[in-house]
């Protein structure tokens, strides 16, 4: 299994060699060579400016635009068929923004109005992850700080106020887990479930969840990961009967069995190499679209780590770490085409192209870091 580690000076060697390029496109004629390019936005957390990129998927090549809206970010998420980006502010009230985007330019402006998903005005914002529902027209909001799940009505594509808010209880034995934090919501394959993965709380929180109104109420069940682990992601294997957890204080990937809205587990694997001995961070998951594998980062040894998962029943075996080509990979994006993987490395100030190995998932970079300031988001515009 190859493993490979970078050293922070070549990493911001990286970096500086890149910032030294223009953050806009060189030239008009260049752009619009760009424009059968996909559009990508970069959001930093708790950033003032969402940074656009054009990414050309046969080359593999990563071109950046400069900002493209002025936008209190925390996480971005796009409409499934508008051209629609929604933005998870920083600003305290867990506020959530829309933006219409232009195409061509991939400039952003502000349409509808400003969605609150706390009324107690929670202090820090912290709106920790967004995402469409697209068979209930609704966005679901994960609010850290205020320690709720929210789900907001999409009119035209528009979030609307909330049609539900749930919060959660609980805490854990870290200094960061004084109370709930919710990291992600997401909605089983049957639609009847919304599985919400509490970091504070040390649970995934398993509600009901009512696909023809888009409303989450409380449920009796809840997934109790063991003290201290941080539940930041989960999400479903498209067969329905495996889910996967990524904690993030604990730095590992669980793999639980699912049956009549219980979750059991059956697998715990760690994501750093036995020889790292830092603060583990467990940062981001996704599964490839052919679902043969999964995908997880940590920011404790500066990784993206690589499993198959079996056909059959889900469970997973490593495959690759390999270094993330920076520091602290808050995210990482899958390319439709499941061609290429994009990193975004938060603290050293890059984004990393991986070329995706489609026979046995593995990663291998793609040229050099490009710099972006300080990117933990990354959405694609790819139609």
């Amino acid at each position: 299994m190859p493993e490979s580690h970078p050293s922070r000076r070549s990493v911001l060697g990286a970096v500086a060699a890149t910032a030294a390029a223009p953050l806009l496109a060189a030239t008009p004629s260049a752009r619009a060579a760009g424009r059968r390019d996909d559009l990508l936005f970069v959001s930093p957390w708790k950033g003032t400016q969402i940074h656009g990129a054009r990414f050309d998927a046969a080359a593999g090549t990563l071109t950046p635009l400069g900002p493209v809206g002025d936008a209190p970010s925390n996480w971005t998420a796009l409409h499934p068929a508008k051209r629609l980006l929604y933005v998870g502010g920083s600003e305290d009230g867990g506020i959530v923004h829309t933006y219409a985007i232009d195409r061509t330019t991939g400039a952003l402006t502000r349409t509808g109005t400003p969605v609150r998903t706390d009324e107690g005005g929670t202090a820090g914002g912290g709106i920790s992850h967004l995402a469409v529902d697209a068979p209930s027209r609704t966005l679901l909001v994960a609010n850290f700080e205020a320690g709720l799940a929210a789900s907001l009505p999409l009119s035209n594509g528009v979030p609307g106020p909330p049609a539900s808010v749930v919060r959660d209880t609980g805490s854990g034995p870290n200094p960061r887990q004084n109370g709930p934090h919710v990291h992600h919501v997401t909605v089983d394959p049957s639609g009847r479930h919304a599985l919400v993965a509490d970091f504070g709380a040390d649970r995934v929180f398993v509600r009901r969840f009512d696909r023809s109104t888009g409303v989450i109420t409380p449920g009796t069940g809840a997934y109790a990961s063991a003290p201290g682990s941080g539940p930041r992601r989960v999400l479903f294997h498209p067969r329905g009967r495996t889910a996967y957890v990524l904690n993030e204080l604990s730095g590992d990937v669980e793999t639980l069995d699912w049956r009549d809205g219980t979750l059991t587990r059956r697998q715990r694997l760690a994501l750093d190499s036995d020889a790292f001995t830092g603060t583990r961070s467990g940062a981001e998951l996704a599964l490839s679209r052919d679902a043969r594998f999964v995908y997880a980062s940590s920011r404790g040894e500066n990784v993206l780590v690589v499993f198959a998962a079996d056909e059959r029943t889900g469970s997973l075996r490593l495959v690759q770490r390999v270094s993330s080509g920076g520091l602290k990979p808050w995210a990482f994006t899958l390319h439709r085409s499941g061609r290429w993987l994009l990193a975004a490395n938060q603290a050293s100030g890059t984004v990393t192209v991986f070329a995706v190995d489609r026979g046995t998932g593995t990663l291998t970079p793609a040229g050099d870091p490009v710099a972006f300031p300080a990117p933990a988001c990354l959405t694609f515009l790819d139609r």
